[in-house]
């Protein structure tokens, strides 16, 4: 049995944070149908790069395990399925912007109402309360005001985006973190439903880390430091012979006195002023200097070898092809070869966390746009179909 197994999730959410926070519940063995606007679909079956079938790769991952069916949610017959639907649901994700499901007749209240044991996961660029609620909001913007993109690049240089939704990744994780907080609640202590709300902005505003306190503490205002990382030493990337680059993480104690002496640098490592990472930070730009006078005398692989040897953290910067053919990738199957709902096979990231008695599975592919409007002829919340596993 998956761990989610009999868990009821309604998908309203389109784009990135909802659907996310959606294909991480299927993956573990939830049912969640996936409410999609009639004609079009989601915009993320045309986001990035289509496939033959006019769809993107990246539809096949968002939407894995879900089903498709098409409701027009501002007509009273889409929004009378949404609570046949919501009656019978555990719970339901969406991130419209704060009042559009209540304009629709569909906001918490309504629903609540209906169903008292329904969760609700609700995601939005600045939560339902405050004065920028009715702001529209990007996952781009949630990264800039929770303070990630003003850190997010070289000093003195532009701020740069991460290559990635992340704001709206991280916010999709925070609502997985509420929903199965929510489970535990109405199941454990007997609760009725609730809702949560999640915000871009604080979403990645929470694993901003010392950010805050240092602020409050010293007036201290982070800045950009390229691949370093400010007030931890040595960490940073290091250009070698070859022209190119690895990681090295140096920063604790003992790995610090191992790095000193694989490249031939006793002198700082039993040096007493640098045996502790607050005396290293003084000191960080000859150490950097030091490593990486030690890296440009030899290539990437060589480099590789000699830390790894020697027990300290090392690594190069991966590009996707490195990622498809690393053998630690893998062996942990994180590289799985999917069948898509038209017949065809893609290579798609596996499923994380990684449980030992219930794992998640890849047991659907992606839906056809409204793949499973039928299964709502006989309202209500239908019975979950057999369909083809995709590997």
């Amino acid at each position: 049995m998956n761990a989610l197994e009999g868990l009821k999730v309604l998908e309203l959410g389109q784009l990135i944070a909802g659907p996310f926070a959606g294909k991480t519940l299927a993956e573990f063995g939830a049912d969640v149908i996936k409410v999609e606007p009639v004609g079009v679909g989601d915009p993320l079956r045309k986001w990035r790069l289509l496939r033959d079938n006019g769809t993107s790769a990246w539809w096949e991952v968002q939407s894995r395990n879900k089903r498709s069916v098409c409701l027009d949610l501002r007509s009273t017959e889409g929004q009378e399925a949404v609570r046949a639907l919501a009656l019978e649901a555990d719970v339901l994700i969406e991130n419209f912007k704060p009042g559009t499901l209540e304009g629709w007749g569909l906001g918490w209240e309504e629903l609540h109402a209906l169903n008292p044991r329904l969760i609700m996961l609700r995601i939005s660029g600045y939560g339902q309360t405050g004065p920028y609620r009715d702001k529209p909001g990007f996952g781009v913007l949630g990264e800039s005001m929770g303070g990630l993109r003003y850190l997010s690049g070289e000093p003195g240089r532009v701020p740069v985006r991460v290559g990635v939704s992340l704001g709206d990744t991280l916010a999709a994780l925070h609502g997985v973190i509420g929903v199965l907080t929510a489970l535990h609640h109405r199941t454990t202590h007997g609760g009725e439903g609730q809702f949560i709300d999640v915000a871009l902005y604080e979403s990645v505003f929470n694993v901003m880390e010392s950010l805050l306190p240092e602020y409050d503490a010293f007036g201290a205002v982070r800045e950009r430091a390229g691949s370093a990382l400010p007030g931890i030493a040595p960490t940073n990337a290091y250009r070698c012979e070859d022209g190119h680059y690895v990681l090295v993480a140096g920063n604790g104690d003992s790995i610090f006195r191992r790095l000193m002496r694989a490249i031939g640098r006793e002198d700082l490592g039993s040096d007493p002023a640098l045996a502790h990472n607050d005396g290293r930070v003084l000191r960080v730009d000859e150490i950097d200097a030091a490593i990486e006078a030690w890296t440009l005398r030899r290539s990437r692989d060589e480099v590789l070898a000699a830390l790894d040897a020697a027990g300290v953290p090392v690594g190069r910067i991966y590009t996707v092809a490195d990622i498809a053919s690393d053998p630690q990738y893998l062996a942990r199957g994180m590289i799985v070869e999917a069948s898509t709902s038209d017949g065809a096979t893609l290579k798609v990231p596996g499923v994380v966390p990684k449980l030992s008695a219930t794992p998640g599975r890849i047991a659907h592919p992606a839906p056809r746009l409204g793949e499973h409007d039928g299964d709502l002829r006989g309202g209500g919340w239908p019975a979950r179909r057999a369909e083809g596993a995709a590997a």
